[in-house]
């Protein structure tokens, strides 16, 4: 370990010791603070922030990361990526971008060992992988979040959302992953992982968390492997009691892309008002679906109406999150009060979850 220095977070008043050997992101992380973050890598400008005081190069330094996501001519101003930046003197930085309601409400980062209890299809390329927690036996975290899952003997990982609930008492972390023929940590869980092997977690991240708005309706979006969170967050109300009206749209491909129909049809017999809505973007000529057809995007527009109010909480790939956004927006959705993770491809070809969270 190197050694410690004060960084002071303006405008919320919050001091933490980052060691040198970490970045500031992770220091934050170890003490509980939730800071805005995505992939944790430098490449998608989730958590820039403004040097308020120190000199790149002297008081602090930047691992390798993206242009894209700190142009030079930012860095000149004295922007910096806290996910890239160590500290090598007492640091204080403004957060350009930060959500109070979640910022002190971070639970500590760990590393966990666990089991693999299952490795099984739920649909003819997404997996679902079932974990028991080893050491320490048990995790807490908020429904909505991810892990990085670690291959063994690689160093690498993936990030990927929980999908069940954190009230389970069976402390078992369930993931939905979607299988890529070329991926890193695809090709790894199709040919390699079985019951009873044993892998390193890390977390728990993200923000896609739900808020508390008891009297508001709720939207949630999803597509492909973003039914994970979602399940989640649903769950999770489930689980507690929350009877704040919901609708679930899910879009597909095919019908062979649907998974976790039957449960999520049976909702409403736990959330009072709940509503499942199923849509096809490719169904097949001839075939028997006669749920509603095109982008999941397309029909909430169609569907929807007023949404002044509700919170809206979007999971999947970038396009569909990005064509939904504006969508909710013209129905009436508050913009800060549309959270999202956007399931983006690593350069090895793996979809990663809460990889652009917001």
């Amino acid at each position: 370990m190197g050694e410690k220095h004060r960084v002071r977070f303006e405008p919320v008043g919050i001091d933490i010791d980052a060691d040198e050997d970490e970045t500031v992101l992770d220091a934050a992380f170890r003490h509980g603070v939730m800071l805005m973050h995505g992939c944790k890598e430098g490449q998608c400008g989730s958590c820039k922030s403004f040097m308020l005081s120190g000199d790149e190069g002297i008081e602090y330094e930047l691992d390798r990361y993206s242009t894209f996501a700190l142009p030079d001519y930012e860095k000149e101003q004295g922007m910096s990526l806290l996910c890239r930046a160590h500290a090598y003197d007492d640091l204080e930085v403004e957060l350009l971008n930060y959500d109070e309601d979640m910022l002190r409400s971070g639970i500590p980062i760990q590393e966990f060992s666990t089991e693999v209890v299952a490795n099984e299809p739920v649909t003819h390329d997404m997996r679902r992988l079932v974990l028991r927690l080893v050491d320490p036996p048990e995790i807490a975290f908020l429904a909505g979040q991810y892990v990085d899952i670690f291959v063994p003997g690689t160093g690498g990982h993936r990030a990927f959302s929980m999908a069940n609930s954190p009230n389970d008492e069976d402390k078992h972390l369930e993931f939905v992953i979607k299988i890529y023929p070329d991926g890193f940590f695809s090709r790894f869980l199709d040919r390699q992982v079985s019951a009873g092997d044993r892998l390193t977690i890390k977390g728990p991240y993200g923000m896609c968390t739900m808020r508390d708005n008891p009297d508001k309706d709720v939207i949630f979006v999803g597509g492909g492997a973003g039914m994970a969170p979602l399940l989640s967050l649903i769950r999770s109300m489930a689980a507690r009691g929350v009877e704040r009206p919901a609708t679930f749209y899910y879009g597909a491909r095919t019908a062979d892309d649907l998974c976790y129909r039957d449960e999520m049809h049976t909702m409403s017999e736990r959330i009072p008002g709940f509503r499942f809505v199923e849509a096809l973007s490719e169904p097949a000529d001839g075939g028997s679906w006669d749920g509603p057809v095109g982008l999941i995007s397309d029909v909430v527009d169609v569907n929807e109406d007023d949404l002044s109010g509700t919170d809206a909480y979007i999971c999947g790939p970038p396009p569909m999150v990005e064509a939904t956004v504006p969508v909710l927006v013209r129905h009436g959705v508050p913009e800060e009060r549309i959270f999202y993770d956007k399931f983006t491809l690593t350069g090895s070809g793996d979809e990663e979850g809460g990889s652009d969270a917001a």
